[in-house]
């Protein structure tokens, strides 16, 4: 185990300046590509005069916003019409006639390659399945996977699910599905095959470094619940594990705070939250809990592309009231992502929580879900998002006051280790600078042999010291917040 303080944070830098308020909307639907491609060019000409009609001219002189939107719209009128012309000499003229639903949707796929490496289409059947995860509970395995290069490769396992009790892990790659390889298949397909009929059964096949033939496992399917935070003890300590958000979370924090204090008759020694892995969620919920810890002041900023601020504060209330003078600790590692970041970085600035693990991943950036109808939708990056003392997350991550590192078992080596936002081919390019690393996700199954939840409970029970904790937001230390 390494343990090593880290350095004074950097002078908070000058915030973005402003935000917009959200929006959704529905995509209509035409019953042939071309008729869509025809609707979607006139769509784009006339709502480009139509909104730029009515800018005000200032004294009489040409407007040249008016003029470079003008310019603007009839470059895309120009663009989209290019892009008729291309599908319908592939329609006509490729030697396997292509369906048009598939070119549609790889032209689709294809547009948001320009974007960043989180925003994308939402087919059925994803769609669906967020929807699920949000909500908290579905059937399946308790699988977190990414498609690389037609390859299938776990990137995080839900806690006490039958993917995490057969022995599945992190970084394995899943070659076969009931006999069927995976290669060729898409996320979405991916996500189709995990999710099912409680007690349905599933076998897989599966890759791991280090081992010469793969392994194979038969798992049964069951609820998967999200988002529900746990309460147990290590040591008489209270630890809070949340593995993610959903629309749960807060309800829950709620009532194992209230517990933790109701057993102990009296506020605890100490909290342990352990954020560690836990890739994030629902926004709102990351709001909420933080708020749990905090009586007062901004818990997160968002700047969209008009550069509008959107501040997210926290109130006084009786489950903060609770634990007003309990310490708290964050556990956090690599796989610490997005919502769980928001809530560790508001702890921190605040000086209510001393962080301890390794580095956070860097996801700092907000999605916004638009519905395309009923049953697809897209998933797009509206903002980035900052800490109280406006320090941007994306492609940064947020370092731990105390960096305690895990020792990690020799069939565990080369696949412990996680890399950030910045290491992501189409990431968000970090306004504050990137930092490009490796950060660890390993955890032990067993609590004894987890050093960063050790150290914590050293911490909180006296028998070892360091200057960060406890966090202390009347100490004259605490972060500059606006």
């Amino acid at each position: 185990m390494k343990i090593k303080p880290i350095a004074g944070q950097r002078p908070a830098p000058t915030p973005p300046r402003d935000n917009r308020s959200w929006e959704s909307g529905f995509a209509s639907l035409y019953n042939n590509a071309v008729a869509r491609l025809a609707v979607a060019m006139s769509i784009v000409a006339s709502s480009a005069v139509a909104a730029l009609a009515f800018l005000p001219l200032e004294s009489g002189a040409p407007d040249e916003r008016h003029r470079a939107g003008l310019a603007e719209g009839g470059a895309t009128y120009r663009e989209l019409a290019l892009f008729g012309e291309v599908l319908e000499q592939v329609r006509n003229r490729h030697v396997d006639a292509p369906k048009d639903p598939q070119l549609i949707r790889a032209a689709i796929d294809g547009m948001f390659t320009a974007l960043d490496a989180h925003s994308s289409y939402l087919p059925p059947e994803r769609f669906d399945e967020m929807r699920r995860q949000d909500g908290g509970s579905f059937g399946g395995l308790g699988i977190e996977a990414a498609v690389e290069d037609g390859v299938v490769e776990v990137t995080a396992l839900i806690e006490d699910s039958p993917a995490e009790r057969a022995g599945i892990r992190a970084n394995d790659r899943i070659v076969e599905v009931d006999d069927q390889p995976t290669s060729g298949k898409t996320l979405e397909q991916m996500a189709a095959l995990f999710v099912g009929e409680v007690g349905s059964v599933i076998e897989l096949a599966i890759l791991r470094e280090g081992v010469a033939s793969p392994i194979r496992l038969t798992l049964t399917r069951a609820i998967i619940t999200l988002g529900t935070p746990r309460l147990s003890y290590e040591q008489a300590v209270a630890v809070i594990r949340l593995a993610s958000f959903s629309e749960q979370t807060s309800d829950g924090m709620e009532r194992v705070i209230r517990a933790a204090v109701s057993t102990a008759g009296r506020p605890p020694a100490g909290i342990i939250l352990d954020l560690r892995n836990n890739g994030g969620g629902p926004l709102d919920q990351a709001r909420r809990v933080a708020d749990a810890f905090l009586a007062r002041g901004a818990i997160f900023y968002s700047c969209g592309r008009d550069r509008r601020i959107s501040r997210y504060v926290a109130r006084p209330d009786a489950v903060d009231a609770l634990i007003a003078a309990v310490p708290v600790i964050v556990l956090v590692n690599g796989g610490t992502a997005s919502a769980a970041e928001i809530v560790a970085g508001a702890l921190q600035d605040h000086r209510r929580a001393t962080l301890v693990g390794t580095r956070t991943f860097g996801k700092g950036v907000v999605q916004t879900i638009v519905p395309l109808g009923q049953h697809a939708g897209i998933s797009i990056t509206t903002a980035r998002v900052y800490t109280p003392s406006n320090r941007s997350i994306q492609a940064l991550g947020i370092a731990p006051d105390i960096e305690v590192m895990q020792t990690v078992p020799q069939d565990f080596a080369g696949s412990h280790t996680i890399a950030g936002e910045a290491g992501l081919a189409r990431h968000l390019p970090g306004e504050q600078g990137e930092a490009t690393f490796t950060s660890s996700i390993y955890v032990p199954s067993g609590r004894a042999d987890d050093e960063q939840l050790q150290y914590a409970v050293k911490l909180v029970l006296g028998q070892v010291h360091h200057a960060a904790y406890p966090a202390d937001s009347g100490n004259g230390q605490a972060r500059h917040l606006e």
